[in-house]
């Protein structure tokens, strides 16, 4: 069963633009994802044409500057976009959330040539993106990647394989991060590699408990050549222009969070309405109100939180510490909601009936990715402490 379309979120927003993509945003979302997410998610379906419609809409590059095709708005206003497709699809919110990453480095760090040449393409709409950090054998620890590149005349020939990369063997283009130095942070580079190359592969997807309609898979670079004009930033920047992404990145993951727990609760408060025990709706009992009250002020507390650093990060200010946070909290809140939403529904929440169970099991994933919540609690300890 498909949730019935929900009370849109009370917004304080920017600008009179901002409202309009906004609900340009919730229009797609009701016509084009939610009908769908159910059937493709339980065939493993990738919707690679969602993407094209909302490259079409200008959804898939609204944080970044408009001389180079970007929509030119705030991290506020992207992350809200982000949070309603979320809510609409999961795999489509993080997906543009992972497409937005995989810009980063060649938004933040390339020259004023590399974006000429390439951002245009990355940002219009066609072309979908791919962030390789994560390896086999280093996750958490990203410091230790293995996957090499040696020059050889204008060209890096790149080996190795990268792990758990989200759009792997869909992508069309993949942001590295390839040790070209010594070992640790200093030596490590980044390679903008065209998904064409020669020995770029992708290994079949992941089975996964959620999230099914997003292939996620090991990229496997088998002696792949890729023109030194193709390094972003400088050798041994890498690992800079990886914790700058995930900086971001990690606000994308909040606000798909965010996401996702408003639609259990918009579910669950459509069905403690409808339902009826004992003579009253289910709504009308004390026990079961205070659930949905808390799940309610758990998301409009992660909603505050991510907002605010995305403020920050708009304003120019450090926001490293506040991205963490948001990241740990909405996270965390999302399994918690999501957890009560299938108890409000009761036996009919642990169904494939109802979208309940779909959004337990995809809330699980976002607090591993971009970081797990452990990572988090430590990023933010070392700002406490200064270590």
């Amino acid at each position: 069963m498909s949730p019935a379309p929900a009370k849109p979120v009370d917004r304080q927003l920017p600008s009179d633009e901002a409202r309009e993509l906004l609900s340009l945003t919730r229009d797609l979302v009701q016509r084009e994802l939610a009908p769908r997410a159910a059937g493709d998610e339980a065939a493993d379906r990738f919707p690679r044409e969602v993407f094209r419609t909302l490259g079409e809409a200008g959804l898939l590059s609204l944080p970044y500057g408009e001389e180079h095709g970007g929509g030119d708005q705030p991290y506020e206003v992207y992350l809200q976009v982000l949070e309603e497709l979320a809510a609409g699809w999961l795999a489509v919110g993080l997906g543009v959330s992972v497409h937005t990453l995989s810009c980063h480095a060649l938004a933040t760090f390339g020259t004023d040539e590399q974006r000429a040449a390439w951002l245009p393409a990355m940002l219009g709409g066609e072309q979908l993106g791919a962030y390789c950090l994560s390896e086999p054998q280093s996750g958490s620890d990203a410091a230790a990647l293995r996957t090499r590149a040696e020059i050889d005349g204008e060209q890096y020939v790149v080996s190795g394989t990268k792990a758990w990369i989200t759009h792997g063997g869909q992508a069309d283009f993949y942001s590295a991060l390839v040790r070209t130095g010594e070992d640790g942070p200093r030596g490590i580079s980044c390679l903008l590699v065209p998904a064409g190359s020669a020995g770029l592969s992708a290994a079949p997807p992941e089975h996964k408990m959620g999230m099914r309609s997003s292939p996620t898979a090991q990229v496997h670079f088998d002696g792949v050549r890729v023109a030194r004009e193709r390094l972003i930033g400088t050798e041994g920047q890498g690992f800079q222009i990886a914790l700058s992404a995930l900086d971001s990145g990690r606000l994308g993951i909040a606000a798909c969070a965010i996401g996702v727990g408003q639609a259990a609760l918009d579910l669950a408060v459509d069905y403690a309405g409808s339902r009826r025990q004992f003579g009253r709706r289910i709504a009308d009992f004390q026990g079961l109100s205070f659930m949905l009250a808390d799940m309610a002020t758990q998301l409009e507390a992660g909603r505050s939180l991510y907002l605010a650093a995305a403020r920050r990060r708009d304003a120019g200010l450090s926001f490293s510490k506040e991205a963490a946070m948001a990241k740990l909290f909405c996270t965390d809140a999302a399994m918690r909601v999501t957890t009560d939403a299938v108890q409000v529904l009761g036996g009919y929440g642990y169904t494939q009936d109802f979208p309940a169970e779909r959004y337990m099991r995809e809330a699980k994933v976002l607090q591993i990715v971009e970081g797990t919540n452990q990572i988090q609690r430590l990023v933010i300890g070392r700002h406490l402490t200064g270590s």
